[in-house]
């Protein structure tokens, strides 16, 4: 132990043995015992900053200005030193009530910028590149679903001081999602799943849990293994297409031998049937009925400007009138950044018989697209960034816009696309991506900043809001899906999402972590909540795996309650031992 380390500790004795001196005294030890802790905390390789809620309030801000720990390098804003430098601590609820608002509107829009520009983007990339529908669901349609997961466990394990809170979400989430919403299904729905898929997918998942629980345990894992963890996905991928393959080959034959029998409905099937029985809901073919119902009889042609205003309202007046008074209300809510979005993604339509080609909106995303990605990219520190030390990047970026604007404006019309306009689906699936990584940052640090301040580990944070706001959309629309008669696809999407999320989520964020230190990964891990949160999620899936087969493929009420109540059960355990009711024994 260092020289300074011994004297820190000679003042906090010497300080202990003067408290009967007064309140002068008392004073002296607090500002002793504050110089103290930065002492020791600047000797050693741990940073603490959750050792803020220890001080007295006057001494909080001067802890965190001097404390290495509480300068978050993801986000624009760093929340702990609003909470206790910027805002008075007698208004400290009223803080906690603002960033959770805070905290739902970037759930808004991640969940936003996911569903109306990152996945209608993938799509069209996916139609471009002439994608099967196995090829493209378990790649960029799995990327499109899960990046709001995928990013925000990137942006948590870009320091191991929030690593928890990316092992939280995951884990947490995959518990959600296997037993809240795949119960929600059973319970809404009642149905036979197709055997070999969900077998399929349980082991797949088991053995990634598995592998997450094994470099838990270790605190570290390195390079080759993270590679090794990625390539596990790969596998899976191949391994979904080579028994869609082999099925369908199965199926031609059984077909063409007998080309008479009656088709069975998609969910009379057995249970040994693929999931390439599941009828799709093709939104394009939905939406190309509803345009042509609506299409006018005499031919008429927009101008410029009427392109442009059209293009930029987020409200479809038609949808407006059929729709409930709730749908109204969120959507009054969401226009302006839906407005916003607009203004700074492309977004490319196939289904569309122009593409969603918007000449004067197009060429504006040339210039406002590029100056995004410089402006939001890690948190804007390429912003203020001199080429040489004279020319500003972002200055550089506006100018080649215009150029690039300006060209396409006048080379093109407004009736047809150009052959390069699929080039606006790529644009627009970037920028996506960077607004959906800028904004997980921010929900990364808002959440490290409200476990500081109401004394919560990361783990409990991830495994509860950041779990949840991450699959909440996937519960509904789920559940929505079942409802329309297709809960096959539902519990597909249940299991077959999670683990692209964990193993990519975790597999990048290890690989961001690397090339960012230079070294090996270092895992905090969070105690005994840590591994009640990775064998509760092992301990469902085992269940699953044994119980389905057992009712032979039938997921009906019974199984949906089952789940549902061991979901509560988990949370109940979790939080308990959060709050230190449950604890392991000191001998």
């Amino acid at each position: 132990m260092s020289p300074a380390v011994y004297l820190s500790l000679l003042v906090v004795l010497s300080c202990q043995q003067r408290t009967s001196l007064g309140s002068h005294a008392l004073r002296n030890q607090a500002r002793w015992s504050l110089n103290t802790t930065l002492a020791m905390m600047s000797q050693s390789n741990e940073d603490k900053c959750d050792l803020v809620m220890n001080l007295n309030a006057s001494e909080r801000c001067a802890f965190v200005r001097n404390t290495s720990d509480c300068n978050m390098e993801g986000g624009f804003i760093n929340y702990i030193k609003v909470a206790f430098c910027l805002l008075p601590t007698n208004l400290t609820p009223l803080t906690i009530t603002l960033c959770i608002l805070w905290l739902l509107f970037l759930f808004v829009i991640l969940g936003l910028t996911a569903s109306k520009f990152f996945c209608p983007n993938l799509s069209a990339i996916c139609t471009s590149l002439h994608l099967t529908h196995n090829v493209a669901g378990v790649t960029f349609l799995a990327l499109g679903n899960g990046a709001p997961d995928i990013f925000s466990a990137m942006a948590a394990f870009s320091s191991p001081h929030t690593a928890g809170l990316a092992v939280g979400a995951l884990f947490g989430a995959g518990i959600f999602v296997t037993t809240v919403v795949a119960g929600s299904v059973a319970l809404v729905k009642p149905f036979t799943v197709a055997s070999r898929p969900f077998l399929r997918d349980v082991i797949f998942y088991m053995v990634a849990v598995f592998w997450t629980f094994l470099m838990l345990f270790r605190g570290t894992t390195t390079l080759t293994e993270t590679l090794g963890y990625l390539g596990l996905y790969v596998v899976y991928v191949l391994t979904v297409i080579i028994s869609a393959y082999i099925y369908n080959r199965q199926k031609h034959s059984t077909n063409s031998s007998d080309q008479n029998a009656a088709r069975v409905p998609a969910e009379f099937h057995s249970s040994d049937s693929s999931d390439d029985d599941v009828p799709c809901i093709l939104d394009g073919s939905i939406q190309h009925e509803y345009e042509t119902e609506y299409r006018p009889l005499l031919p008429y042609t927009e101008t410029t400007t009427q392109i442009l205003l059209s293009a930029l309202n987020p409200v479809d007046s038609r949808k407006w009138r059929r729709k409930s008074w709730r749908w109204r209300a969120l959507k009054v809510l969401k226009t302006p950044l839906e407005f916003l979005l607009l203004l700074c993604i492309p977004v490319v339509d196939p289904d569309k018989e122009d593409k969603n080609w918007r000449r004067p909106l197009n060429c504006f995303h040339l210039i406002s697209s590029p100056l995004v990605c410089v402006l939001a990219f890690q948190s804007g520190i390429y912003g203020d960034y001199m080429i040489k030390g004279q020319f500003p990047v972002w200055l550089l970026t506006l100018l080649l816009g215009l150029f690039l604007s300006a060209i396409v404006f006048c080379t093109t019309t407004n009736d047809c696309p150009p052959k390069y306009h699929p080039m606006f689906a790529l644009l627009g699936f970037v920028v996506s991506a960077v607004v959906i990584s800028t904004a997980a940052s921010e929900v990364v640090s808002l959440l490290h900043m409200l476990g500081v301040v109401l004394s919560l580990s990361n783990t409990v944070l991830g495994l509860t809001l950041l779990a949840w706001g991450n699959s909440i959309g996937d519960c509904f629309s789920d559940i929505t899906i079942a409802r329309q008669g297709y809960p096959r696809m539902a519990i597909s999407a249940c299991f077959g999402g999670i683990i692209f999320n964990m193993l990519f989520g975790v597999g990048l964020g290890c690989l961001t972590q690397i090339f960012n230190t230079h070294s090996f990964v270092q895992f905090e891990v969070e105690g005994l909540l840590t591994w009640i949160l990775a064998g509760s999620l092992g301990l469902s899936l085992v269940l699953s795996f044994v119980i389905v087969p057992l009712c032979r493929f039938h997921l009906g009420r019974p199984y949906g309650i089952f789940l549902l109540v061991f979901y509560v059960i988990f949370l109940v355990i979790a939080l308990l031992t959060e709050f230190g009711v449950i604890h392991v024994l000191k001998t």
